[in-house]
């Protein structure tokens, strides 16, 4: 007979307590994915409900807030599905999702699944192949309106939208999206080059490139798509694309915005629209230059209008951003940590060091396979710590 002695049963106790402890305090709680495919695609429907999707044609899905991640049939699997790299999903449910692939020329396209990532539907193929690279899509999931952001293609950039939930796009021939000789384009890293809002007023996407970071934005005036549908108004057109520099790294082809986010602050103007209400938050840098912090965040407060670099930045790049209503906060992440503001972007604070590519709060994705769940207990308090890497709650 092996006797236990109490003394070794007291040891083991402390070992898994302090670890018990350390996880407690770590903003993220990471998960078992099941996957070893390099993760861009998230995308929490209800922080119970999420679908993730990345390299080899890997798309997963949890139904119970990432206690379990399963592993779903890839799109096309029996031509070239497993070659594809998804780095986009949006879903609405546990049943019906949206993934896009990119890749150059017909490596770009759209599958949709409505049984739950049993079967797949090829939606959208890209249409200027050889050329062409799909970056960041968005469906308004109100309205069934949606954007899909590419590369540029002779001289312009390429953008379609649909007004169908994406059963067909058009291509925007608007010749403000005319590069004029600048050397811009977007970057797939996190599919949120494509500012995502169920809000119909704006779109807008972010640049970058040896020409900078750039903000491309359209503002509908109010009531825009109520006189659209009108029979009397059906040939309205959609006001013009304006752009704005934003003070981020730029220079190089890895460098620019990565991400753009925002949010709505009014809270009695009901039909307004415009950018006094609206807070922006853009980040990037330079990808091959993960831990340089300068040049990472930028804010506006004028509706994209106009832009401030971050006084206190990221530390390192970042290429993912999210604003969180439950926190009160923004949330950033990349490839060398992740970082929080409390005040709309002028300032951050480290959170960890981790190797990540996007959020989808309260959900982050990397590379072979990571998945995380944020951890709110273990935020830093609203007032900035000395420490550098803060990970207590208040009052602890």
């Amino acid at each position: 007979m092996h006797i236990v002695r109490p003394t070794l049963l007291a040891a083991a106790w402390v070992i898994c307590t302090v670890q018990s402890t350390a996880q407690a305090r770590q903003p993220w709680q990471m998960q078992d994915s099941g996957a070893a495919a390099g993760l861009r695609g998230i995308d929490s429907v209800d922080g119970t409900v999420a679908w993730a999707s990345g390299t080899g044609g890997t798309v997963l899905k949890t139904i119970d807030g990432g206690a379990h991640w399963q592993p779903c049939a890839i799109p096309d699997a029996a031509a070239d599905g497993a070659t594809l790299d998804f780095r986009g999903v949006q879903a609405w449910d546990s049943d019906t999702a949206i993934v896009m692939a990119s890749g150059p020329g017909e490596k770009s396209r759209l599958y949709k699944t409505t049984d739950g990532c049993r079967t797949w539907t090829l939606l959208f193929k890209n249409p200027n192949a050889p050329d062409g690279f799909f970056d960041s899509f968005w469906l308004n999931a109100i309205y069934g309106q949606g954007i899909l952001l590419g590369d540029p293609v002779r001289g312009q950039f390429t953008v379609f939208e649909t007004e169908d939930g994406g059963q067909t796009w058009k291509r925007d021939r608007s010749k403000e999206l005319s590069l004029h000789g600048n050397s811009l384009a977007a970057f797939a890293a996190s599919n949120s080059s494509i500012a995502r809002s169920d809000q119909r007023y704006f779109r807008g996407f972010v640049t970058g490139g040896k020409g900078g970071a750039v903000l491309y934005m359209r503002w509908y005036p109010p009531n825009f798509w109520k006189s659209r549908i009108h029979p009397r108004r059906s040939g309205l057109v959609d006001p013009p694309w304006s752009t704005s520099t934003i003070p981020l790294a730029g220079g190089s082809d890895a460098s620019g915005a990565f991400s753009l986010g925002y949010r709505y602050t009014g809270n009695s103007c009901h039909d307004c629209g415009f950018g006094a209400y609206w807070q922006f938050v853009a980040v990037g840098g330079d990808y091959t230059k993960p831990a340089e912090s300068a040049g990472t965040a930028a804010w506006s407060g004028a509706g994209g209008l106009h832009w401030t670099a971050s006084a206190k930045p990221p530390h390192g790049y970042r290429s993912s951003v999210e604003w969180s209503d439950s926190l009160n906060a923004w949330i950033t992440a990349g490839t060398n940590g992740s970082d929080i503001s409390r005040d709309d972007g002028q300032t951050w604070q480290p959170l960890d060091d981790g190797n990540w590519n996007a959020l989808s709060l309260p959900f982050v994705v990397g590379p072979n396979g990571r998945i995380a769940r944020l951890n709110p207990s273990a935020l830093p308090a609203e007032k900035v710590s000395d420490s550098p890497f803060v990970t207590l709650p208040a009052g602890t």
